[in-house]
């Protein structure tokens, strides 16, 4: 994949096609930064870049900082390479020296776009004698390499698009290959780049379709053989807009921070794309790898609808939470979050502690599973009676009913009854029948009640769900404690 910033949808996508073509081939997925535009580069964003790969668990086999054995892989370090690759063309003829002025150049495109043209090149130093161009050389003038383009440009077979050609000589100018400042442009370095890697097949986003036949120019005057290439259709809004970046709301880091699962990202930019025999939600990456076919690729753009990321995690967290060893590090993150939303809120340390004990905490999450969708979501507001134990006072339940001490005991005979498997339904019939046994206290009372000793609120899920939830243990310890205070 090629890198100028932070990673984004956009380039996990494209790194994730790669990664799953490569795996489905025995190949080797490789990552390259591409940092030859010195203006574009960003401080980190090549580390950051490997951070979200590893993060979304499609590593690299051979990057900058895992090595291989055709590095180095970035570009800024391979700056020998492309100025030895630029002088074989000078020599062979196939490239040529320019020494238009920036300003030169300036006015060109101006007076395209006054008479409503497309800004090129006039190819003006092409034509540059021998002579001239020693004479310019020993003025000491700037100059950059540019690359003549021929025309009549060979069609080649793009792995989703099919059969293509743009004839590049009719609609540009020469391009640069190699700039003033030593830095290659993108054409000359991924050619170079590719030949010296040994790279196969090249998955990149179609904005390169139409810069194809000039990089198979370039192969030709090397006298190289071009690797296969597949363009990938754009990753767009559901109302086909292109993805913004203007709030980060695109970039991995921030998917991470509010706890979406990588799987889920994964499993969203495929089943909006295509590649695929048929959609379905929560495949998992071994499933991709396997199910995957580059010529099931459409040419239509890929619709992005963020909207259901949620219902996306909600299935894989669900296949987290299943799973013993995965479990265990969503048990650990749970009690890392408890602890940090409501750490200070808890009065007594000690007794408070058993709430974030390994079982209680796991109870939960196997209890809440298909329930929520981020991890999150379980130390929200409606949730806080599972982490904080309530301080109700006995004369708080009195005001609700004068029968709290007879509903307390039926609550704790029934949950010894209960203790063995308890389910939401089973519960709502049992507190219908134990209201019954009340003298005089309704239904909606005994509810209130209830409610409150086990959360301290008003509102929030249902008083079988929250008995569930809290388990037979907790739901007595509670009582006891209201009963007594």
């Amino acid at each position: 994949p090629v890198v100028t910033g932070f990673l984004h949808l956009g380039g996990l996508r494209t790194a994730l096609y790669n990664y799953i073509f490569a795996k489905n081939h025995q190949g080797t997925f490789i990552l390259r930064v591409e940092d030859t535009d010195q203006n574009r580069v960003v401080p980190g964003a090549a580390e950051g870049i490997e951070d979200m790969l590893d993060w979304a668990g499609i590593p690299p086999d051979e990057s900058p900082r895992r090595g291989g054995s055709f590095g180095p892989y970035q570009q800024s370090h391979r700056l020998d390479l492309y100025r030895r690759a630029s002088d074989v063309l000078l020599e062979r003829g196939a490239a040529y020296r320019c020494f238009c002025t920036p300003q030169r150049l300036q006015l060109l495109k101006k007076e395209a776009l006054r008479s409503q043209q497309t800004p090129r090149y006039d190819n003006r130093c092409r034509h540059l004698t021998p002579t001239e161009v020693s004479e310019k050389l020993s003025q000491g003038l700037d100059w950059v390499v540019r690359f003549r383009l021929e025309k009549g440009v060979e069609p080649f077979r793009d792995l989703v698009y099919g059969w293509n050609k743009h004839e590049v000589a009719d609609v540009e100018g020469d391009p640069v290959i190699l700039k003033g400042d030593g830095f290659p442009t993108y054409h000359l370095a991924n050619v170079v780049d590719d030949h010296y890697m040994g790279i196969s097949h090249v998955l990149r986003g179609t904005e390169w379709l139409t810069s194809t036949s000039k990089h198979l120019l370039l192969y030709k005057a090397f006298g190289w053989d071009p690797p296969q290439f597949g363009h990938l259709p754009l990753l767009l809004n559901k109302d086909g807009g292109k993805l913004s970046k203007r709030q980060g709301d695109i970039f991995l880091e921030r998917f991470a921070q509010d706890g979406y699962l990588p799987e889920a990202l994964l499993d969203i930019i495929t089943n909006c794309g295509s590649g695929f025999a048929e959609k379905q939600m929560g495949r998992t990456l071994e499933e991709l790898i396997s199910q995957f076919e580059i010529g099931r690729i459409t040419t239509h753009s890929a619709l992005l609808d963020l909207e259901k990321l949620p219902e996306f995690n909600r299935i894989h967290l669900a296949r987290h939470i299943e799973n013993e060893g995965l479990r265990q590090k969503l048990i650990r993150e749970l009690q890392l979050l408890v602890e940090h939303v409501y750490g200070d809120q808890q009065g007594d340390q000690q007794v408070d502690q058993e709430v974030l004990e390994k079982e209680y905490v796991e109870r939960v999450l196997l209890l809440r599973k298909g329930h929520i969708s981020l991890l999150k979501n379980l130390v929200s507001s409606d949730y806080s009676y599972l982490w904080v134990r309530p301080s109700v006072s006995r004369e708080q339940l009195q005001t609700i009913s004068g029968e709290v001490d007879e509903i307390g005991k039926l609550v704790l005979g029934l949950m010894t009854r209960q203790a063995a498997v308890l389910t939401v339904e089973e519960l709502n019939k049992d507190l219908r029948s134990l209201q019954k046994q009340t003298k005089e206290t309704k239904y909606s009372s005994v509810m209130k009640l209830l409610r409150l000793a086990l959360s301290g609120q008003q509102h929030g899920p249902s008083v079988a769900e929250m008995m569930v939830t809290l388990g037979p243990k907790e739901v007595c310890g509670r009582i006891h404690k209201a009963l007594s205070s």
